[in-house]
């Protein structure tokens, strides 16, 4: 009896002890800890925790992106939160580590009805590039990882997936080694922590000197508290006393199960703490068998093993879907099991992230840029790894060893200033340099010798001084361009390399008036000129892939305004002087509206207006309603995208009004209306669209969806494309509208599924819709139910028709694979047509209207097919013309061709030109 009262005075002076030592050391305890409190009005201490938390101003100082919410957490502190309103893309914290130090970061995420409806909404959250988990709206309040920093600092992202990522803290915590010493190179996101038996809702610092949060269990299991302590402390991986004074015990078996995890198989790690409460119990009363998943992981478990009170297990494990941890007295133990807290952490292996020395060069550069240029956009989007998970814009990288580095900086057209940075020469991997179209001055740094560049643009800048000599050693220099810099010598180093293309600092003057002019005056020779013409352009198609040419209006005129090249490459549409967005306020659209007198249409995202500019230019205003469907994410999406992107068959975004919740986009007015209008809507009935004009119609907007699928950097996929949001200026050129829900294309690495399908019905491609794979080749099939309309002049979808013939595309499918097209051409231009033209395009509808992507053609074969479409429509009637002129029989040009493959990206084709003797369209 006395021997247990000296027990019991013991542990209670060692608790006592303990005590005071945590009380000792908490003023010193937080020292390595980093706070963030996001969108906070001024730093503050917690007044849970006595901890300080900092705003993140200095990380993001916008403060309109920040939001006042009802936080479901009933804590002060989460009343606020940041929004990211990007809709693609990625936003990081960039918080200092201890490097080789083992930490535990925190994000906190609490959700507000007031930022979505949509059950959806979701986002990821990263360290570094490796992925720790998705906010799912408000299933995900906070998520937590365990990471080894390999660097002085690291990166907390929230990467979009469907909606904007939000966020109220970050708390980053040196942690006990113990976490990651089977596992290196891995980061560990925390699925539960929980303290069994716990009288507290939350335990966390300064209890937990770490600041774990562990949290409150409520099991059918027989719970026991004790004013316990731990008398034989041979271990660092300890919970705070406070959570192993309570525990659960039963006489036969504890379990608990985890459901709702992800369902590959994936490595866990389970910590089972525990600290024997009951003072009778001596080694071998305690003994359990430890099942996970109802495989035996540690049989005969001994509680109060190895001479200790306090004892953990830590156990790595795989699980799919579901984890259930089973604790069952073994045979002959006295007692049946109890344990006082566990922690489950899923295993992420550690992904690659950018070449070391490339991203500290980058960051250098961004740092040299910021100072001149602190409110530029591209600049601000820059953060996190600059290669993966949305590299950043201007940014391409390659595999190097495995590891991605950065082998192509493309800042061109983007109004930056000031000197050159110089770090860039330290960009070691670096092949292409594009810093043309800006406002740089100072002098060009010198490049080391060991430098990969091949190509360098330094044109349209205000540099001043001349070329370094660096250049003639560099070996892997291709081409140098450094014109239309005033202040600069165009004297180029001695002894520059033969090899190396320059422009010598003369720009040469982008100019194809002599080329139009020859082409011009080629169309008006006669007859057995143009004969001898057409040989020629054919010979070139098939033989050189060189076409000058001109469009003719169907009766042989030259139509000026059309003339349609082949152009080169299809960056050469790139319109290099652009102009800025310009804001309006609200008064000035007000104004140039009328006060919204004169509507021209309406819109999913709201109504459009007629106005008139100060210059006299007509626009149109599309007014955001009230009602739409569509929001403030359809705006940003559409002005970022077109104050990037301009393309002659896209239409250019002129100015932006955003004041009093009133968010307006202004156009060029259209005069000509949409091709859907023109087609079958009122102004159809007045005039039928002619032949030759809807084919160079279809090519225009073909033109401008390639340009989206091959823009620089990263393609754009439209979403949306449809004859009404192709619309037609005064001469008739087609162009692209309506970018509100265009994305960018996924790339190797990331996720391509789209939660939030778009589209139209009647365009929308069954392969997106069914699997929610989103790719360019669904802007492929809807532009091949665009080319049916075309062809047939009828609507996508209309079920006042016969039940077959609701669908334009299952409508037509059979005719055209039975060689009937005469049945599916609109009965307005019969007769107005070259079948081999006509044939060309339907073919081409066809196989982009495939069920299955993979047996699409791209945009770029579209734009070949229709141009070929193009050549054999306008020439061949120019050459009939001509011999009809002269009262010689009929004669036709026959093509024949292969069908355009599914899959390549190149248009296998041959062809012969023959004439003869033509009654009746020739079969095929």
């Amino acid at each position: 009896m006395m021997e247990k009262s000296d027990n019991l005075v013991i542990r209670q002076i060692v608790a006592f002890v303990l005590c005071v030592y945590i009380f000792i050391r908490s003023a010193s305890a937080s020292e390595g800890f980093e706070s963030l409190a996001c969108c906070a009005d001024s730093n503050y201490i917690d007044s849970v925790t006595n901890l300080s938390y900092t705003t993140d101003y200095s990380f993001f100082s916008d403060r309109t992106s920040c939001r006042s919410i009802s936080s479901v957490l009933n804590h002060k502190s989460y009343e606020r939160l940041r929004v990211f309103d990007i809709d693609v893309g990625k936003r990081c914290y960039n918080l200092p580590a201890i490097k080789g130090q083992v930490h535990l970061i925190r994000g906190t995420f609490p959700f507000d009805n007031s930022l979505s409806e949509n059950p959806e909404y979701s986002f990821n959250v990263t360290i570094g590039v490796t992925k720790l988990g998705a906010v799912r709206s408000s299933k995900d309040l906070e998520i937590e990882g365990v990471f080894r920093a390999t660097k002085d600092n690291i990166d907390l992202c929230l990467v979009t997936e469907e909606g904007n990522p939000y966020i109220s803290q970050i708390e980053l915590r040196p942690l006990n080694e113990e976490y990651l010493q089977s596992l290196p190179s891995s980061v560990l996101k925390l699925i539960s922590r929980s303290n069994l038996g716990g009288r507290e809702d939350d335990i966390r610092y300064p209890a937990d000197q770490s600041d774990r949060i562990w949290k409150k269990v409520t099991s059918p299991y027989t719970p026991i508290s004790f004013n316990a302590s731990i008398l034989d402390h041979k271990n660092n991986v300890i919970p705070p006393l406070q959570v192993l004074q309570t525990s659960v015990t039963h006489p036969e078996r504890l379990e608990f199960i985890h459901s709702g995890l992800e369902t590959d198989d994936n490595e866990y790690l389970v910590f089972l703490y525990f600290l024997e409460l009951n003072s009778t119990v001596r080694s071998g009363q305690r003994v359990f068998d430890i099942y996970v998943n109802n495989v035996i992981k540690k049989p005969r478990f001994d509680a109060f093993g190895e001479g200790s009170n306090y004892r953990y297990i830590a156990l790595n494990v795989s699980a799919n879907g579901s984890l259930n941890l089973t604790l069952v007295k073994a045979f002959g133990s006295q007692y049946g099991p109890s344990c006082n807290a566990y922690e489950i952490l899923q295993v992420r292996p550690r992904q690659e992230e950018t070449n070391q020395t490339d991203f500290d060069a980058i960051l250098k550069v961004r740092k040299e840029l910021l100072i001149e240029n602190q409110d530029n956009n591209v600049l601000h989007s820059w953060t996190g790894d600059p290669c993966v998970l949305f590299p950043w814009q201007g940014i391409s990288c390659n595999l190097q060893n495995d590891q991605p580095v950065i082998t192509k900086l493309d800042l061109s057209l983007s109004d930056l200033r000031g000197p050159l940075p110089s770090s860039v020469t330290e960009l070691t991997n670096l092949q292409i340099m594009n810093l043309s179209r800006n406002s740089f001055n100072g002098d060009i740094p010198s490049f080391p010798p060991s430098s990969m560049l091949t190509s360098v643009d330094l044109s349209y800048n205000n540099l001043t001084g001349s070329l370094p000599q660096s250049f003639n050693s560099m070996s892997h220099l291709k081409s140098l361009y450094y014109c239309s810099n005033e202040h600069m010598s165009n004297e180029a180093p001695v002894n520059l390399n033969s090899s190396i293309s320059t422009d010598n600092g003369s720009c040469k003057q982008e100019n194809n008036f002599p080329e139009q002019a020859i082409i011009i005056a080629a169309a008006a020779c006669g007859s057995i000129l143009v004969a001898m013409a057409v040989g020629t352009l054919f010979f070139c198609r098939y033989r050189r892939r060189l076409i000058p040419l001109e469009s003719f209006d169907g009766k042989g005129s030259p139509m000026a305004t059309n003339v349609i090249f082949s152009l080169n490459s299809i960056d050469d549409f790139l319109i290099k002087s652009a102009s800025s967005i310009q804001a309006f306020t609200l008064e000035y659209i007000e104004v140039a509206t009328e006060k919204y007198k004169t509507l021209i249409g309406e819109g999913g995202f709201g109504s459009v207006y007629r106005g008139t500019l100060e210059n006299d230019q007509v626009v149109a205003v599309k007014v955001r309603s009230a009602t739409s469907t569509q929001g403030t994410r359809e705006f940003d999406n559409e002005l970022n995208l077109l104050s990037a992107i301009r393309h002659e068959n896209l239409v250019p975004l002129l100015g932006y009004c955003n004041e009093n919740d009133q968010q307006i986009l202004v156009y060029p007015f259209m005069s000509n209306g949409s091709l859907q209008d023109r087609l079958y809507g009122e102004p159809a009935k007045r005039k039928i669209l002619d032949w030759p004009t809807r084919l160079s119609i279809a090519l225009g907007a073909a033109r401008g969806l390639a340009y989206l699928h091959s823009f620089p950097g990263r393609s754009v996929i439209h979403r949306d494309v449809k004859s009404s949001n192709i619309l037609l200026d005064h001469s008739m050129c087609a162009k692209v509208a309506d970018f509100g829900f265009s994305k960018y294309a996924p790339q190797e690495g990331d996720s391509a599924v789209s939660l939030e399908v778009r589209g139209t019905a009647g365009y929308l491609d069954p392969e997106y819709y069914t699997t929610q794979q989103l790719s360019a080749k669904s802007d492929v099939f809807s532009f091949g139910v665009v080319l049916l309309e075309i062809v047939s002049g009828r609507e996508p979808l209309n079920i006042h028709r016969p039940r077959n013939e609701w669908s334009l595309v299952e409508w037509a499918k059979p005719y055209i694979r039975a060689s009937k097209i005469e049945e599916v051409v609109d009965p307005g231009i019969k007769g107005g047509y070259h079948a081999e033209a006509m044939w060309r395009v339907v073919e081409v509808a066809l196989q982009c209207v495939e069920p299955f992507s993979t047996h699409r053609p791209s945009m770029a074969d579209i734009v070949r097919e229709l141009e070929d479409a193009l050549i054999i429509e306008n020439n061949a009637s120019e050459y009939m013309k001509s011999i009809e002129s002269q009262g010689s029989n009929r004669y036709s040009i026959i093509i024949e061709k292969r069908m355009l493959p599914s899959t390549s990206s190149a248009v296998a084709e041959s062809a012969t030109i023959t004439t003869q003797t033509l009654n009746h369209p020739q079969p095929r």
